[in-house]
Formats: C-alpha cells, sequence, structure tokens
C-alpha cells in the first residue's frame, strides 16, 4: 500500500518541506517555508496537507552530536505539536543530526557554490530526514 510522507526540516527562519511515498523510499524537496521564530504562515502548511494528504508527518528533532537537546529542540517539539493539532494529525520526531551539513556537501558536490542557497539546503535536509525515517520504519 502506497503511503504519502510530508517531512519538515524546522528552523526559526526557514522551514524545509519534503513530500515522498514509502514504495520507492524516495523524497522530493518542496519549496522551504518562510518563518518568523519557528512560525510559518499556517495557510501554507494547510495548503500542503490539503494537496498532498499525508498518511504521516515527520518532523526533523534537532539533537546535538551526543544526543542532548538544543535550545532549538523544543522549539521544534512545539511546532510537531502544533501540526498534531491544527491538522488533526499524528507526527514523529525523528532525528535530525548532521542533515544540513549532509544536504550542503550533496548541494555543493551538484552546483558547487552558487547553488548553496538556503531555499535549497532546508528543503534538501527536509528530503534527508524523511529518507531516513522511511528506512528505519518501512523495511522490505
Amino acid at each position: 500500500m502506497k503511503n504519502i510522507i510530508i517531512a519538515f526540516d524546522f528552523g526559526i527562519k526557514n522551514i524545509g518541506v519534503a513530500i515522498g511515498e514509502n514504495i520507492l523510499k524516495q523524497g522530493k524537496a518542496l519549496k522551504k517555508l518562510s518563518a518568523h521564530n519557528g512560525h510559518p504562515n499556517w495557510n501554507d502548511v494547510k495548503y500542503l496537507f490539503k494537496t498532498w494528504e499525508p498518511n504521516y508527518t515527520i518532523v526533523g528533532l534537532p539533537l546535538n552530536m551526543d544526543g542532548t537537546h538544543q535550545n532549538i529542540t523544543k522549539k521544534a517539539k512545539k511546532f510537531a505539536n502544533l501540526l498534531k493539532h491544527k491538522f488533526h494529525t499524528s507526527v514523529e520526531l525523528h532525528d535530525e543530526r548532521l542533515s544540513t551539513i549532509e544536504a550542503r556537501s550533496l548541494i555543493f558536490n551538484k552546483h558547487g557554490f552558487k547553488g548553496l542557497s538556503k531555499d535549497k539546503i532546508h528543503s534538501i535536509s527536509a528530503v534527508l530526514i524523511l529518507e531516513s525515517w522511511l528506512n528505519q520504519v518501512f523495511i522490505n
């Protein structure tokens, strides 16, 4: 059965978004959402949910390398909780350590310095979070 997954790379100023499905275990970067102190335009998020009708919602959980919480960890959890209540969906938090670094590396290797825009980095990070989650949950 095909399941649609939406993933968010939470940030204070930008929130990356990716969409994917469990059969191919691949994600696609969508346009990042601008945010003010971690709060996106909720109508933009509503549009995403209405358009894609995801079965699963994933939010990247920012942690320090040793697994402890960062200052932004609490805000990411709050964002996940708001998604849960505003869109009546279950939300899973998924470890996002090194996703931004890996996204920068992937973009740089493909496009060089010119490709390293924040628009792409956040959404590619969301793809990495989504694909990591898919590989843990949907094991063939």
